[in-house]
């Protein structure tokens, strides 16, 4: 990585339409100061401040051979998955790239892989199917083992079926490791990455030690899976899109623990995942809330848990069917979001404070500071104030999807937070 200095490029300026919003896109771009190179993470000149350590996205996806051939490291895809679906038709297929999913994680036995192969989508399940090629880039090791085995090395009866530690759990066996290490041994060793999503163990209950066994053991890709809107069993106070950005933090300290990083993805419902008739159902703006705090505190992926098991409406296909029509246009406006801003998302973020009592991201592309803010968990809603870095000589910034601008004054930015869930995306050209 390169330092930069405050002197600014500027050369001629045109309009681009982003979901019918006039966005400036010049050309412009900060200088390198000569000769000065910079780990990721170093310190860095006035203007932009030094990176935050880079948490896997194109560069990391070249490292494998399947995620390289099947275009991962291509700095405009973004992995958005659903969870454990069925295709078995090309009409499967047309609703799902609708919404704009690209991957699918976990799948039906019955499965058609070369239909989802044939179709540019990608599919990472716990086994081989029959068909499986290319499309299949990684390997699913388990869902939730520290939480359904608990953090330890005991004997375990499985796979299958009722299958529990030696002794059982509610005898104080713990056995999550070796569940982890056995379904990991029984996978292809094909070089395909291995991927595991972890829920409250490790993002709740178990220790910094008993959880970093589970995050750096085994995986190469995992995710962080706690519903906050919906879970009956959270307290109150926490059904707020912000808490979902904590556990991207809780899954990143952990995984920094060995001095390597692998991409951290949002496991995110989309409906009524508990069989409690009375708990929440979410809903489309707190569905916005959740993934975009996710992303602001660097997911580099998107799983949505596409199961009602609970509610009015009983669904394992949640998109597909009548049970999702109120969810899915904002499932799709949000993926086709994340799509065409994924070159921007998949660089490097920058170190900045606008606000400590807000959720922020910088980015810098082509040119042009992107800054992604909500609220934090504990910040009311209303009107707050960003400082940006210094060095940056612009006069508005353009609120993208938002079609508003709003000046840049001596202080920095002042916009309106509405709700909890709501964010602002500000393209700055300097």
């Amino acid at each position: 990585m390169r330092r930069w200095r405050h002197a600014l490029v500027i050369s001629a300026v045109g309009l681009a339409a982003v979901a019918g919003t006039q966005i400036l896109t010049p050309d412009v771009h900060w200088v390198p100061a000569h000769g000065d190179n910079v780990a990721p993470g170093g310190p860095a000149k006035p203007g932009l401040p030094m990176m935050v350590p880079d948490a896997g996205g194109p560069g990391y996806y070249a490292g494998f051979s399947t995620t390289k051939q099947a275009g991962w490291a291509d700095p405009k895809f973004f992995p958005i998955g659903v969870w454990f679906e069925s295709v078995i038709g090309q009409s499967d297929i047309d609703m799902d790239k609708a919404a704009g999913l690209n991957t699918y994680v976990e799948l039906t036995d019955n499965s058609d892989l070369p239909l989802i192969r044939a179709n540019g989508m990608f599919a990472i399940p716990s086994k081989p199917l029959p068909g499986y090629g290319p499309e299949t880039v990684a390997w699913l090791i388990t869902d939730e083992a520290d939480l359904s085995y608990g953090a330890g090395s005991d004997p375990w009866t499985g796979p299958g079926d009722g299958s529990s530690c030696v002794p059982p759990q509610d005898q104080n066996g713990q056995c999550g490791y070796t569940v982890m290490q056995t379904l990991a041994d029984q996978l292809p060793k094909d070089g395909r990455p291995r991927y595991a999503n972890f829920g409250k163990g490790v993002l709740e209950f178990e220790s910094d030690d008993q959880a970093q066994k589970f995050v750096n053991g085994y995986t190469d890709i995992t995710s962080a899976d706690l519903y906050y809107y919906t879970d009956p069993f959270e307290p109150p106070g926490r059904q707020l899109a912000a808490y979902y950005g904590t556990v991207i933090d809780r899954l990143r300290k952990l995984d920094m623990a060995d001095g390597k990083q692998q991409p951290i993805w949002a496991f995110v419902e989309l409906g009524h995942p508990f069989t409690d008739n009375t708990a929440p159902t979410i809903t489309g703006d707190q569905l916005t809330g959740a993934v975009w705090n996710s992303i602001i505190h660097e997911a580099r992926g998107v799983i949505y848990f596409n199961h009602n098991f609970g509610g009015p409406c009983f669904s394992f296909q949640v998109l597909r069917e009548q049970c999702g029509d109120a969810i899915r246009p904002t499932v799709t406006e949000i993926n086709h979001q994340i799509t065409e801003l994924a070159p921007i998302l998949n660089t490097q973020s920058y170190q900045w404070t606008f606000n400590p009592a807000l959720d922020t991201m910088l980015k810098q592309h082509d040119g042009s500071l992107y800054i992604f803010a909500m609220t934090g968990p504990n910040t009311p809603t209303g009107t707050h104030t960003l400082t940006l870095p210094p060095g940056i000589h612009a006069t508005h910034a353009q609120v993208l999807y938002e079609n508003r601008e709003i000046p840049i004054t001596p202080t920095g930015i002042t916009d309106t937070f509405t709700t909890e869930n709501q964010h602002h995306i500000y393209r700055i050209t300097p």
